[in-house]
């Protein structure tokens, strides 16, 4: 029994050895696999966001042809309308004319006859000066819908160019109105002028107003057919620009629901990435938290020391009356005038400032590797951020959020996450936007930061993979 002991004894230590090892690998197993979570995380959170960019475009298209059709069936109605207006004024014009061959007995129908046709023309000419209004509507609508279709990219070129069609359209519509405009005026201006000839020539000469009836009605013939020609034409118009609307509109819609089916699946996919992230993360913090040295395990003791000395030098702030707890927990973020990334301030910023870069700054000094290492309140509000990110800002908003990352509030995933753990140490992957279409795989550390026993953030550290 002796030597068995003593044989298990000689063994124990290439056990653990190699449970060791096993776990070290597994901890690099678990690594890539959050490495490879944290790009297609990344990638569709990139396709969800522009997915949801081109729902709200085809929606904005829709709503646009649902306009344009509203416009055309109102030009179509007013089409029609004036195309009877026009009919009937010619017959009033025609009657009232004739009844002038009989100037002796019934001049008095004639000037009802021509009042009459007074009114009808000023009614002819309102529809026409609708119909150039709802043209010149039509036409914005349609210049919507064009700039609607360039921001849907591919998929709306067809659509621009049946909303080019429908701009042309309206701006025949709109000079064939006021061509109807001008001719009508110039009909009235006859009718005027022929109601004063019938009152000169009342109880004079009867033949000679026969005559410039005679006249008259040839011209008035022969205006009204320009003028019915052009409605019609205008009719006609309207009813094809409808039925393309209509045809678009029903394209549009099948485009918008299958975007809208797109959007669920890359939403349904990106929660399940999520997931598997979240699932890679908790296996590399149960391989470190086993006391197995991994990669990370330099990272973790650096991150975790370093809390504590800020929630011991917070203490210590408080005790001696540099700062009170309530101004240290402000969380009334008073944003900063004109900053483009928005940046906010508290009533702590000054404080952070004086004694956490020297720290901070420390820690960027571990490794090549570490991009970063900041502060940040449970809400992901990060006061004071490492010098080469705290620039003050400038003209480009682009040159900002890669600089002047200070005094900025990160409540995204990584960021929240960080600023409100609790636990020991939280290891988290993300890919880093580094901006120009350039993405960095980061990891994400952070460990608690507490005072006077309440929770008030966490220290994070960004690092890249190896």
């Amino acid at each position: 029994m002796g030597c068995t002991l003593t044989s298990e004894m000689h063994a124990m230590p290439t056990k653990l050895a190699t449970n060791e090892a096993t776990l070290a690998e597994f901890a690099l197993r678990a690594g890539g696999l959050g490495r490879e979570a944290a790009d297609i995380a990344g990638a569709l959170e990139d396709l969800g966001a522009i997915n949801r960019s081109q729902g709200k475009a085809f929606n904005s298209l829709v709503e646009d042809v649902r306009g344009m059709v509203a416009s055309n069936r109102s030009i179509q109605h007013q089409a029609r309308e004036a195309e009877q207006l026009a009919s009937k004024t010619r017959d009033s014009v025609e009657s009232a004319l004739s009844d002038t061959r009989m100037l002796a007995s019934a001049v008095s129908r004639v000037e009802q006859g021509i009042s009459s046709v007074g009114v009808a023309l000023k009614q002819v000419a309102q529809a026409a000066e609708e119909i150039g209004q709802i043209a010149f509507q039509t036409r914005i609508v349609a210049f919507n819908a064009s700039v609607e279709a360039v921001r849907a990219g591919e998929a709306g070129k067809g659509f621009g160019v049946v909303a080019d069609a429908v701009k042309d359209l309206a701006q025949r519509v709109q000079a064939s109105s006021r061509l109807i405009t001008t001719t009508v005026s110039r009909l009235d201006q006859r009718v005027e002028a022929l109601a004063k000839e019938v009152e000169s020539e009342h109880g004079g000469r009867q033949g000679g107003a026969e005559e410039a009836v005679d006249a008259a009605l040839s011209a008035f013939r022969s205006a009204f057919g320009a003028v019915a020609d052009k409605i019609h034409s205008m009719a006609g118009q309207a009813d094809g620009n409808l039925a393309a609307c209509n045809t678009v509109l029903n394209a549009v819609q099948i485009l918008d629901k299958d975007v809208a089916a797109s959007s669920a699946t890359l939403e349904s996919s990106r929660g399940r990435a999520q997931a598997l992230l979240g699932l890679s993360e908790n296996l590399i913090e149960i391989t470190a938290a086993s006391g197995v040295e991994t990669e990370d395990t330099p990272y973790i003791s650096a991150v975790i020391d370093a809390a504590a000395r800020i929630s011991l030098l917070f203490d210590e702030a408080i005790d001696s009356g540099r700062i009170t707890l309530e101004e240290l927990f402000d969380d009334h973020y008073q944003p900063v005038p004109g900053s483009n990334p928005q940046q906010h301030t508290t009533r702590y910023v000054a404080f952070t400032d004086r004694v956490l870069p020297a720290l901070q700054e420390d820690l960027l000094n571990i490794s090549a590797r570490v991009a970063f290492c900041a502060a940040v309140d449970r809400n992901g509000y990060l006061p004071t951020h490492n010098l080469k990110f705290s620039k003050p800002q400038g003209r480009s908003p682009e040159w900002n959020a890669a600089n002047c990352r200070n005094r900025r509030i990160f409540n995204d995933r990584t960021g929240l996450a960080a600023g409100r753990n609790e636990k020991p140490f939280l290891l988290q992957s993300y890919r880093r936007d580094m901006g120009g279409g350039k993405y960095v795989l980061m990891k994400d550390l952070s460990a608690p930061i507490m005072v006077k026993g309440r929770h008030w953030g966490g220290l994070r550290m960004g690092y890249q993979f190896q």
